[in-house]
């Protein structure tokens, strides 16, 4: 390491894996300079055929109080390509739609919030034709909104809270 190079002996050492190892746990860029190898221009193809699509999923969480449905509208949010969270207490359903793999989402789910996801229905949304819609100008498609603007928590401030100096003191 004191000329800032590795080296790696061994018949099993595979080139490209000690370079993404060594590029994970440093964070820094990594050079390999021998053998050089040759980039798989296949894999670029594949990736860039395959466009995201917008699903819409309904998973059934169990939720007991409004403090756990707002926990886990929260939790979901955070997971990216998520547009829209809803929750239906009465019947512990949540209707998630964006550009995510569902198995992903109940992983994610799990992990962050700690509660067990089923997926109930699994709908791929299909996308209008922009024709159609030069007449409705005046109409605002929600899932273009929020692509835009994503949804967030909007606290009321706290004008009469003890906590805050500007408060009304009025006794």
């Amino acid at each position: 390491m004191k000329n800032h190079k590795v080296t790696v002996k061994g018949q099993n050492a595979d080139p490209r894996k000690v370079v993404n190892r060594l590029h994970k746990k440093t964070n820094k860029h990594v050079n390999l300079i021998s053998p050089i190898l040759k980039e798989k221009k296949e894999e670029k193809k594949q990736e860039k055929e395959e466009e995201p699509k917008v699903v819409e999923v309904v998973l059934k969480i169990y939720m007991h109080c409004e403090g756990c449905a707002e926990d886990i509208k929260y939790c979901i949010h955070k997971m990216q390509g998520v547009y829209t969270v809803d929750t239906d207490m009465k019947n512990s359903q949540v209707t998630v739609k964006g550009v995510f793999e569902p198995k992903k989402l109940v992983e994610f789910i799990k992990r962050r919030a700690g509660k067990h996801a089923c997926i109930l229905k699994q709908t791929p949304l299909e996308k209008k034709d922009e024709d159609n819609n030069e007449n409705a100008g005046d109409t605002i498609d929600l899932d273009e909104y929020y692509k835009i603007y994503p949804p967030g928590l909007v606290y009321a401030p706290q004008l009469f809270s003890e906590e805050n100096p500007n408060a009304c003191s009025v006794m």
